[in-house]
Parts: C-alpha cells; structure tokens; sequence
C-alpha cells in the first residue's frame, strides 16, 4: 500500500469479465467466497462461550434532564442468557413469521437484546424507522408497515411512542415497553421478557432455524411509494458479513469497536454494523448523536472518548467531523488514534470533505486514513460493491465482493448493475409483484444504478456511480441529462453551503436546481443568528455566494445538459411523511419534484423570487 496511508489490507483486487447477449456484461471477483455459518447466533453464541465478559453493546444512560450520562454495557454472556429467556417468551407467545415482533425503538441496549431473543427463538423482528412514530403526523407509514406485517408483539421503548401505538397498533397486539407505561392501554414490561425461564424448547427452535429463515423485515425508505418489507433471511445476512471480511479484512482484526448512530431500522446500520459486532465479537457504543446541528455534539463527545477501530458514517456526518478536527485537538488525536478505516455510503462525498479529512490526519499523524465506500442496498445485505485500494475518488465504486455476480446491462446509453448472489433477497414480504418486477429473467435483481468503469483500460479498477436510471431525463431538445454526476458537481461547487440539490428541467430547455442549503448559510449574512430560513436566503450576502457557485457551474458546463440554467433556494425543509428524506437524511429527486411541481414550474416560468441565473 502507498505509504501516505495508514496500513489496511485490501484483499479483491482481480475480477473476471465476460460478455453475454448484446449490451450485456458480467463481472464477478476472482476470489471465492468462503464458508459461512447457517445462523448469525450461531457466532453470537461462539463469542457468548469464548468471551463472555466482552462488551457486545454499550449506550449512555439516559439522565433526568434528557442528556446522557456514562456508559452502560451489555457484554456477550448475558446478552445471549438473556437472549435465550427473551426467545422463550416469544415461543411461549406462538410468535412466527406470520406473526413477528416489531420495534418501533431507537437504537439501544433493549433493542438489541430483543433482536437476539428473536434470532434464537427464529421469530422475525421488524425495526420501523423512529420517525414513522415520533415524527409523522398521520402515521401513514407505520399503519402500513403493521398491515403488511401484521406483528404478534410490538416492542417501544418509552412512552414517547404512545400516540404512534393508540394511532396504529391493533388494540389485540401485545405491547412491550422498556421504561414507563402506557396510559391507554396495558403494556408489559420488557424485564418481564427476561425474566422468562429458557427450557429445551429454545434449542430446538435454533437449530430447526437455518439459512433459509426469515430473520428480519427491513422496509425500504419509500421515497417513491409505500416501504416494502424487504425479506432478510439468514443466509443473506451470513453470506453478507463473509463477504464484508474477505473484502475488508480489517474487520476480522481484533479488536473491533464501532462508534455508531447508524439506525438499525436501515440496512447499513442495522445488518452492516450490527451484524458485524454478532459476527466478529466486536464492541458497538451506541451513539445517540446525529449529523444534524442539534445532536451533532453528542457524536462528537463519544468520539473523543471512544477509539474507533473502524468507522462508519454518511457524508453529511463526516462533512461535520472534518469541520471539528480543524480546530479540536482533543477529537483529533482520539479518533485518529486507531482507527483504520472510514468507510461512508448513502451518498456522495464532496472532494473537499475527504481533502479536509487527509489535512488532518496528515496533521496529526503523519499519514492519511483510509477512505472508503462502494455501493449497495438493502436488498444487497447491503453490502455489494467495495473500492479495492486507498487512491479513491468521490463516486468510485469498486469492484464486487466474492460470491456475488454483476450483470451490466446497457440502457439507451446508460449502464444499469443488477445483482445475484447468496447475498441478495429473495423477494418482498406478501408483495408478489414487486418482487417479480424486481428480478430480470436470469434471476438479477434490478438495483437502477447506472455504473461506467473508473477506467476503461483497466477492470480491475472497478466501477463508478453514474447517477440513478430513474433519476435521469431528458431536455426537450432530446439531450439527456446525468442527474448523479451533475448533482455531486453542484454540492462540491457549493461546499459547505449545499446540503443536497434535486434538478429540474424534464421536457424543457434548460437544467434547473433547487438547493436544500446547509445551516452554514446563516454564517454568510448578517443577520440575527435566530432570523427566519426564508430571511437568510433572500439577503444580499447569501444571494451573492450563490450566484458566484453558479457562475462557476456555468463556467466549467460544455452544455446545456450540464449547465445550471437556473437555481432556488428551498426554506421549507424535505419531510419524511411526504418521502422526500429518509433516516440517513437523503433525498429522493422524484418525491420532491413530485411534491413539490408548483416549485419546479415556477422555477423554469421566472415566478419564482430570487431565481439566480448566470451572468457569465
């Protein structure tokens, strides 16, 4: 490895391409997956034998005040003791995959332990997304996903959940709550649940699980429809992290300890990370930050106390952890300590983010970490492309992990990738028709990622993003517009002004752009610190900087489809019940077009106020 990097060993490095029909590639890594277990408890139970005493999960008590105290830890031994008495009370309750446990929990020591109870017993757990309760308004999404599911027990952690659970949750569905009780309905205790003596009956429900056992339901984001349950068996979650180690065997290096506000509703860090720590006898300190302005210090606090070995985050969080580093040597020093990974996905990473993150390693260190990404979904496990060396560039992608195979199929002229593999789901849950339109005829699942090669000349080197095929379009002149490298191009120009951007103009003459800023804007006027979003966007300073990033853009364009004809500036936020923002704080283009067409129409008809053109 080049010696400005920290030492990381990258173990795919060769692939095998071969050409099939027309327009049809297949690309596969040399390298052979490797065995894997039947079950993920069944390493948790090695580590539970092997280590008993070793942290498994640890998160700050919650203090009176709401701010978070010391750590409390869970270690191997009682996690699967406690386990076994948790799956003993599911059996006891006739729960199965008709009728599984569902979480409506943040992250936390509880959910994790319900988790394990519901692997050994081999009873299907279901993790919603918090603000499907906590956030929405109609609670549309959660009644869904409990129709779709039709849960047996329901799991909360407080009473904060109550008016999602009086909203949502059948009065006949057993409820479970961590702290507190409800004030509508009865609730058990989950120390009820553990104290639940284990008999044989646990066993044999074990081992009459296998690779083909449902362990859990993820939904989809549903940015462009109702979530569907995606089916999460055994085997792909087993296959995942064999394919996950043998791509980055750092992570079967002891020891291994994450620093992770990942959400385990969402697949990267609910089967990523989550499953990492089952399958490796890692330690995993909730984080109950965030990358937003309100909670972002809470990830900052942790991470100056706790060592990563790896570390997981999306761009919007790393954007703020290269911010801090500057000017925080206490952060510095402690995070860069050990760690010898970053790794982001969800998004692209603005070059200067990842430049800003190399300074400061460089700084403190005298080399750089590692920074790495790839692609996948949670259809994939997630995990299913991996960028194989540490000379990376924001959209490179990388090669495929061992034992899955790409099929690259050409779309006008787009490549789309589609995926086949242990790793890859069987389907959607009591959908059969999604899941027919999901898989081509040769059995690849249908992912709408476009890809192109990082160089054509070399294969090895892998693939790159090339945008959504979903998300492209086309002029009215009939030229088609690259939605992902234009967008990566606009936050990178505008950086650190630019949260997301989501481009206009199907069917018309020009690109347009609406602009999610950044709370970084307010540090560009002059006004009170508390002033309205709308106030900020509109004065001189903000609308100067603005149009000197679309100057630029129009500068460097070689044509009207990737030239930024014109640009708003969006006060009102993306909200997740209308499905144009996920958990990770993405953005879905078609929801917010969608949504928000009035915008779009006024933007390309000069209605709107403050439209910034070019004037070069």
């Amino acid at each position: 490895m080049n010696n400005r990097y920290r030492a990381m060993q990258f173990a795919v490095t060769r692939v095998e391409l071969r050409d099939g029909a027309k327009g049809v590639r297949y690309l596969q890594a040399q390298q052979p997956l490797g065995p894997y277990p039947d079950r993920i408890t069944d390493r948790m139970a090695h580590w539970a034998q092997t280590c008993p005493d070793r942290t498994f999960m640890a998160r700050r008590a919650r203090l009176a005040d709401g701010s978070r105290g010391d750590w409390q830890h869970l270690s191997f031994g009682p996690a699967w003791s406690r386990g076994r008495a948790i799956a003993q009370a599911l059996i006891e309750r006739g729960l199965s995959t008709e009728r599984p446990v569902v979480i409506l929990s943040e992250n936390s020591l509880e959910h994790a332990q319900l988790a394990v109870g519901c692997l050994i017993a081999g009873v299907p757990f279901v993790p919603v997304s918090p603000p499907y309760s906590l956030v929405s308004q109609d609670y549309d999404k959660l009644k869904h996903v409990l129709a779709t599911v039709t849960p047996g027990l329901v799991f909360a952690q407080d009473a904060r959940y109550a008016p999602a659970i009086a909203a949502a949750v059948p009065a006949e569905t057993e409820v479970v709550l961590a702290e507190g009780h409800l004030t509508n309905r009865p609730n058990l205790s989950f120390s009820d649940l553990e104290a639940t003596i284990a008999t044989p009956a646990v066993d044999a429900a074990m081992t009459a699980s296998g690779p083909d056992t449902i362990a859990k339901f993820l939904f989809t984001s549903g940015s462009t429809k109702l979530p569907k349950a995606v089916i999460n068996t055994q085997r792909l979650w087993c296959a995942n992290q064999q394919q996950m180690v043998q791509s980055m065997p750092v992570l079967g290096q002891p020891p291994l300890v994450l620093v992770d506000w990942l959400p385990w509703n969402h697949t990267f860090g609910g089967n990523h990370n989550f499953g990492m720590v089952m399958y490796h006898g890692g330690t995993l300190y909730i984080d109950d930050g965030k990358p937003t302005p309100a909670l972002m210090g809470e990830t900052l606090r942790n991470l100056r106390e706790i060592a990563p070995t790896v570390y997981f985050n999306v761009p919007t969080g790393f954007e703020a952890i290269a911010n801090a580093m500057k000017t925080d040597p206490v952060l510095r020093r402690n995070l860069l300590s050990r760690v010898k990974m970053f790794f982001y996905a969800g998004a692209a990473l603005a070059q200067p983010v990842w430049d800003s993150l190399y300074e400061s390693a460089e700084a403190e260190i005298g080399e750089r970490i590692v920074m790495s990404t790839g692609l996948g979904m949670t259809e994939s496990g997630p995990f299913a492309i991996f960028v194989t060396r540490p000379e990376v560039r924001s959209g490179d992608l990388g090669v495929p992990t061992p034992g899955l195979e790409l099929k690259l199929v050409d779309i006008e002229d787009k490549t789309e990738v589609r995926y086949r593999g242990p790793n890859i789901t069987p389907g959607y849950w009591r959908n059969a028709q999604e899941t027919t339109c999901a898989f081509d005829e040769e059995g690849f699942f249908r992912s709408g990622d476009a890809v192109k090669w990082i160089d054509e000349t070399d294969v090895h080197l892998g693939l790159k993003f090339d945008g959504r095929i979903a998300e492209d379009f086309k002029l009215a002149t009939g030229t088609f517009v690259s939605v992902g490298p234009l967008r990566a191009k606009i936050i990178a120009a505008g950086a650190p002004y630019i949260q997301d951007v989501v481009l206009t103009g199907l069917n018309m003459k020009e690109v347009g752009a609406m602009v999610f800023p950044t709370p970084a804007v307010r540090q560009l006027c002059k006004l009170r610190a508390d002033a309205p979003l709308a106030n900020v966007l509109s004065s001189p300073e903000v609308q100067a900087r603005f149009q000197d990033i679309v100057n630029e853009l129009a500068r460097t364009a070689t044509g009207s489809a990737n030239r930024i004809a014109r640009l708003c500036l969006l006060y009102d936020p993306p909200t997740i019940d209308r499905g144009e923002i996920t958990d990770k704080g993405s953005i879905n283009q078609r929801a917010v077009l969608g949504h928000r067409a009035d915008t779009v129409a006024a933007l390309h008809e000069d209605r709107l106020h403050h439209i910034i053109k070019p004037t070069a």
